[in-house]
Parts: structure tokens; sequence; C-alpha cells
């Protein structure tokens, strides 16, 4: 605060504080609480509302439980709610784009971070922000055509002869939303771990090399320990992100896959029940919250290094 005060005044720094007051009790504050009081409460006619049958209670919450549907894993069937499992579903392919995202992430974030040159990573910078120019509308009915049963994919494989017929991706379950996921947010995972490589001290990688230390020792004693609070933000952004994207599987999903969030959509608008809707997206916000906080115990990160 006091670097603000020196820098812009104390005129600024005020308007400045009234203006982030504002967006966070309008925008985010008020909306969630008003919300999360509706989760308790029943769908009711409008004449109803107020009435003796407006209370409070976790019925919408225990709707999660409804309809059952029959699975089966590794041999053994078993029943569960389809919610539930539609639920299960989003939490592990969120979790999968997390993984190919780092996968895909890290390599490229230590070659800007230690091998590129600097004269050459301006021009490596922006050719990753373009897409982010472009609306995420358009990428995805971008990945929506080149998935395409006639798309170019499918003309590309079977020109180099890798498949002897056409493939029809979107229907393959999950593949085509978990390909859109990656591709709208491996970005929110390449730059957190770009940052926390480039603060690594190349000495420390050079004394290793001289010392005979393979590669793979050196990122994993050396560059991973470092960037570990990078890696953490980035999928702790992922993750989230994934988990609660609705325009990416509603148009990359086939007919058998359903993302929580399209849940959530369809009690809002087709049902038109806000209540319902409300504590879903409750549900989806808290389970989320607990896994990201589960796996930051886990490898043992702090809130405090995410937010660096």
């Amino acid at each position: 605060m006091q670097d603000m005060l020196r820098r812009y005044g104390p005129g600024l720094t005020l308007l400045i504080c009234l203006l982030v007051a504002f967006w966070l009790l309008m925008l985010v504050i008020v909306p969630n609480i008003t919300l999360f009081e509706q989760s308790f409460r029943p769908y009711l006619p409008v004449v109803e509302i107020g009435g003796p049958r407006d209370t409070y209670s976790f019925a919408n919450y225990l709707k999660v439980l409804d309809s059952s549907v029959e699975k089966s894993l590794f041999g053994y069937s078993f029943s569960i709610p389809v919610h539930v499992y539609t639920f299960s579903l989003t939490i592990f392919y969120s979790m999968l784009v997390t993984v190919i995202c780092f996968a895909l992430a890290y390599p490229l974030a230590y070659y800007m971070a230690k091998i590129v040159n600097p004269k050459t990573l301006p021009t490596l910078l922006l050719m990753l922000f373009i897409p982010l120019w472009v609306s995420e509308v358009l990428r995805a009915f971008a990945w929506w055509i080149i998935l395409a049963f006639k798309g170019p994919l499918n003309a590309m494989l079977l020109g180099i002869g890798l498949i002897d017929a056409p493939v029809r991706w979107t229907n393959m379950g999950y593949t085509g939303v978990v390909i859109g996921l990656i591709y709208t947010y491996v970005l929110f995972m390449l730059f957190p771990v770009y940052n926390a490589v480039q603060s690594l001290d190349t000495n420390q990688i050079e004394a290793a090399e001289d010392l005979g230390a393979p590669w793979w020792k050196i990122h994993w004693r050396i560059v991973l320990p470092h960037a570990k609070p990078g890696i953490a933000s980035g999928s702790v952004m992922v993750f989230m992100l994934s988990a609660g994207s609705l325009l990416v599987p509603s148009i990359l999903g086939s007919t058998t896959s359903q993302w929580f969030t399209q849940t959530i959509d369809q009690w809002f608008k087709d049902a038109l029940d806000w209540n319902t809707a409300s504590a879903y997206a409750f549900m989806l916000l808290s389970l989320c919250t607990v896994f990201v906080t589960i796996a930051m115990w886990l490898f043992k990160v702090k809130l405090s290094d995410i937010a660096k």
C-alpha cells in the first residue's frame, strides 16, 4: 500500500482500491452469496416464494444422488448416481488434461528459459500469445473442424498412411473435449512454469553437468524442485479452468460424454431450476477446492508459493 501511495498518490490509490472493492463485492461476493442462499431453497412457482413451502433444506444437494446408472469396472458391475458419475469423469479428465498440459509445457518452458537465444524469445512469446487473441468460441469450432470425419486431421493421417479409414474423433467419448481443453489452457501451465524456471541460477545446472549428472537427474533434483511453485500454480489454474469449462465440452463433446458444467447448464436453462443449479455449482466449486487442497498437501506446496 505504501508503494502505491508513493507511486500514484492518495487520490488515485483510493480510486483503485474503490474499483477493486466494487469489483469484488458486486461481481464476485454478492452473486455468490445470493446463489449460495438460493441453493438451499426449493424451486417453487413465483406465487409460492416466501410461503410455507419456501424453507431451507439440503434437498437440492441430495438430487445429485438420484437416477442411478449401471456401470462396470474391471469386470465388476456396480450402480452409481448418474450425476456423481458425471462429476467423477469431469474430475478425472480434468486431471488428465492437467498432466498432459504439464508434459507439453515443461520442455517448452525450459527451452524458453534456459536454451533459446534471448533475441528470439520475444518472437516466440508473441507466437504463443497470438492464439489467445482469437475468441475461445472460434478456437473450439476450429478444433471441431479439424477433428471432423472429413476434416484436415483425418486427411493428413490418411495421406501419410497412419490410418486406413477416417476416424470419428468427436464421437470417441471425451477425446475431443480433452484435445480442446489442452489446446485452450496449455498456456496457463506454460507461463507459470517458465517464470519459475527462468529464476533458477544457470550455474547450478552447469555445475551438475560438470559433475557428470545425467540430464534426467538434473531435471529431477534441481529444475523440478525449483519450479515446483510454478508447476503448482499452473496445475491449479488448468485443473480449475478445465473442470469449470462449458464451451469446449459443449462444442467438442460426443453423444456419450457429459461434463458436469453441462449438467449445471441444463438445470439453469432447460429445467429453469436455478436453485438446484446453484447447489450443483457450489458442489463443483467446493469439491474441486478440496481436490486442489489435497494435491497441494501431497506435493507440499503452500498457497503462498502459488501466489508468487
